[in-house]
C-alpha cells in the first residue's frame, strides 16, 4: 500500500467532494493533480482492491469513434 498511498489518499478525498465518478473521471482528476498521474490499470487495481471504495454502477456511452465505452462508477464505502 506505501506505493500508491498518495494515490488513494486522493482519490478519497476527490470522491468525499463530489459523491459518486466514473472511473475516467477519477483517473482526469489524478492525473491534473499530480505530475506523475496514474495509469487506468493502476487506477482500477487501487479502486478494486481497495476496501475504502466501492462500485455502485456502470455508465455506457459512446466514446471516440463511435464504440460504446462502459465504464464503472465508484464512490465512499459505508461502514
Amino acid at each position: 500500500m506505501s506505493r500508491t498511498k498518495r494515490l488513494r489518499s486522493e482519490i478519497q478525498d476527490f470522491l468525499s467532494e463530489v459523491g459518486e465518478a466514473n472511473t475516467t473521471d477519477i483517473l482526469d482528476h489524478v492525473n491534473q493533480r499530480f505530475r506523475w498521474g496514474a495509469t487506468m490499470n493502476q487506477l482500477g487495481n487501487v479502486l478494486a482492491r481497495d476496501r475504502r471504495f466501492v462500485k455502485v454502477g456502470f455508465d455506457e456511452g459512446t466514446g471516440l469513434g463511435g464504440f460504446r465505452m462502459r465504464v464503472c462508477i465508484w464512490s465512499i464505502a459505508t461502514a
